[in-house]
Parts: C-alpha cells; structure tokens; sequence
C-alpha cells in the first residue's frame, strides 16, 4: 500500500479572495480559495484561509498538524490544468526560488542517484543528460562526492545547468509527461 505524502509548508501562488469566478454558487456562498505548491514535495494544492485572512503570492503558509495561522482547511489537490492564469505563470518562479533554497537537496540527489532498472538511470531523466554526461557523473562522484550546483558544473564537461535541469525536471513532473518521479509526490 503506498503512503500518502504529506506537505507541512506551501507557497501561495495565487490567492482569490471571492472564490473562482466560475463557481455558480451566489457571491455569499463561495469561500476564498489559496492555490498552492508543497515546499518539499511540489505537490500543488487548493486550501481555504481562515476568515479574515488575506494572502500574497510567494506567501509560506503551514499547513501541517497543529496550530495554523492562516490556512483554515485543505481542500485537496489541483491539477496543473486547473490553476489559475496567475499561478501558472507564479509556478516556475517559486520552483526556481524552491531549488536555490535547497540546494543540497538536489546535490544529494546528483551524488546518490540510481539506477532505475537494468538499461535506464535516474539521472538519465533529467533533461540535457544522456548515456556519456550520466557516465561522466558516476565517475566523478565516485572520485568526491558534489558539493554545490557549481561544483557539479565546474567538474563534468559540458554539462547543462544542473539548476536549471532540476527546475525543467520538476515542470515535467507537474505537468504529467513522463510516468517517472524523481522529486515530485503524488
């Protein structure tokens, strides 16, 4: 049975005060709607403020078990398809601001990465890395391990921004084009 992931942390990235416009209730039934991505998860969300609360995009908001300052309930998640014109244009931007803040995250990932079955490796399914660049990364890890996003790029020959291969990886992930995941839950 697969555990459920849980987020305790989400960016806003957009906020309607009045609800969607599209909701057919009457103006006085409709609740004020935040969408969302998971800091540590990039699990996108759709979650109720308390009453009262007035949120910004960028804006953290905790979400976990406990004591919440802002957010009232979680309605569940949300599509890529379903988010609004803002959110989707805000999403890149928090993924990026995501990546920088956690880079040894991502570093971690470069130095521990696996194979996936016997012809296929995970970092093969970061864009901008076939068979030679995966190849160049095992041995030079193997030799030390990376410490940053430049060491990596200083040490392997030709390599892509591995900031930006990251950021591309979790868009595709997002936005359900390759049945592989590598940083995005379900």
């Amino acid at each position: 049975m697969k555990t459920e992931l849980k987020e305790e942390h989400a960016i806003v990235l957009d906020f309607l005060p009045n609800g969607y416009p599209f909701d057919a209730r009457p103006m006085h039934m409709k609740t004020p709607i935040a969408q969302a991505i998971g800091k540590e998860h990039f699990i996108l969300l759709e979650l109720v403020p308390k009453k009262g609360q007035f949120l910004q995009p960028y804006q953290e908001v905790y979400m976990g078990i406990g004591k919440r300052d802002h957010i009232h309930h979680i309605i569940g998640k949300i599509a890529i398809d379903k988010l609004t014109q803002t959110a989707k244009l805000e999403l890149e931007i928090v993924v990026k601001d995501i990546v920088i803040k956690n880079e040894q995250r991502f570093v971690h990932f470069f130095n521990n990465a696996g194979p996936i079955n016997t012809r296929r490796h995970q970092l093969e399914l970061l864009p901008g890395i076939g068979k030679k660049h995966m190849w160049e990364i095992l041995e030079k890890r193997k030799e030390k391990p990376f410490e940053n996003f430049d060491d990596i790029k200083t040490r392997v020959k030709l390599m892509p921004n591995p900031e930006t291969t990251i950021i591309k990886r979790i868009m595709a992930e997002l936005e359900e084009q390759d049945r592989y995941r590598l940083f995005v839950g379900t």
